[in-house]
């Protein structure tokens, strides 16, 4: 689907995303029935509540939302003591502390995709040349997963998030080469001295912090997880600023104010439009509406983030950031543990971007931006540019 720039980036939508009340019924692409939450303050309360569980969300009985849902035994579907016990297990890799000391290699490979873009240019596609394959690869170094694996993963993980495309045989099919592929990853590095993320899960396996299922689990969440999304991140972020030639000018002459606009970005345009399913453990007043003991509830990050009573001019790129914070990372316990890595690379992708391209602009054509569909995560599947 090609969407002329210089207009809302919300792209193909379903229409239960249409603006409208605060918290709305819907059926889902499987055919069950759950409530979206459009309204910050109520979408707040759902994602931090423990009245809504993920791990009840995941159970054979639980309504369902689509068939490229995580697994029970992955962290962001386990609840309490067995969530906490996961999360502490990687939070350590995605501190701040820890993911600024990555900053150079992040550089290091962006130059790498802009060298390539310049020595082919003028013009140039930037989801297939910098937004897909930065954060593979930078996943890639970060587990500890060879470099030369990255395209299998690639095919692998897309085939995974997509809702429509492919049949959930396939989708079988690919989870179970991607389990294989890790458990015989994780059996040659157990013998290494290497001292990226993966090789830290197994140890805390072999200390009985994690089972297998679970060691194997959270290696795959972690790549999918902070792949897809990202690419997607990089691709919007970049559209949004390139179609707002004020902010564009501003963020060339004012490098310092670059936070708050990535953070602007981010709120404005998020790759993941919804969370995932949550189920009531009781009957809880929602606004106009009670949810029930056993009924699911979705929230809308997207339009969580432009709820006009909670941002000024909420459709508008604010080069000086909000006060309040966005809900594009989620909120409360489940908030995602990869987004000071995703804030990072976004971060230094446009900066390293706008140095090298200054006259950087969307390509003309009808064809310059089409919109991926029918993907459980907002992206590109092109976005080309000229300068």
């Amino acid at each position: 689907m090609a969407h002329e720039h210089g207009v809302d980036h919300l792209g193909p939508l379903p229409a239960f995303m249409t603006p409208g009340d605060g918290v709305v019924p819907f059926v889902t692409p499987m055919g069950d029935k759950m409530w979206l939450v459009r309204d910050y303050a109520l979408g707040r309360l759902v994602l931090a509540d423990q009245r809504f569980s993920r791990a009840e969300a995941t159970k054979p009985h639980a309504p369902r939302f689509n068939d490229s849902q995580p697994a029970p035994d992955a962290v962001m579907s386990m609840d309490g003591a067995d969530h906490a016990r996961l999360r502490r297990v990687v939070s350590g890799a995605f501190s701040t502390r820890r993911v600024a000391a990555l900053a150079a290699s992040v550089e290091g490979l962006t130059d790498e995709r802009l060298d390539a873009l310049a020595a082919s240019g003028p013009g140039a596609d930037l989801v297939e040349g910098l937004a897909t394959p930065l954060p593979l690869s930078v996943l890639c170094s970060m587990l500890g997963i060879p470099p030369e694996d990255g395209g299998i993963f690639r095919n692998w993980v897309e085939v995974l998030f997509d809702i429509s495309a492919s049949t959930p045989r396939e989708k079988s099919r690919r989870r179970l080469e991607l389990v294989d592929y890790m458990g015989e990853l994780i059996e040659r590095k157990r013998h290494s001295a290497d001292e990226d993320l993966l090789t830290g899960l197994i140890t805390a396996h072999d200390a009985g912090t994690l089972s297998q299922g679970e060691l194997l689990t959270l290696g795959l969440s972690l790549l999918m997880a902070g792949y897809e999304t990202t690419v997607g991140q990089i691709g919007l972020s970049v559209l949004a600023l390139l179609s707002d030639p004020v902010v564009h000018a501003d963020l060339r002459a004012r490098p310092e104010i670059l936070d708050p606009v990535v953070d602007e970005l981010l709120r404005l345009t998020p790759s993941t439009p919804l969370s995932f399913p949550r189920v009531a453990l009781e009957p809880v007043r929602l606004g106009a509406v009670t949810v029930q003991t056993g009924e699911a509830v979705v929230v809308s990050l997207l339009h969580g983030n432009r709820d006009t009573t909670t941002w000024e001019r909420p459709e508008g790129l604010h080069p000086r950031g909000h006060d309040t914070p966005h809900l594009t990372f989620g909120h409360g316990v489940h908030r995602c543990v990869g987004a000071p890595l995703a804030r990072l690379q976004l971060r230094i992708v446009l900066e390293r971007l706008l140095r090298r391209f200054p006259d950087l602009r969307v390509a003309d054509g009808p064809d310059s931006v089409v919109w991926k569909e029918g993907l459980s995560i907002r992206g590109l599947a092109r976005l080309r540019v000229d300068w």
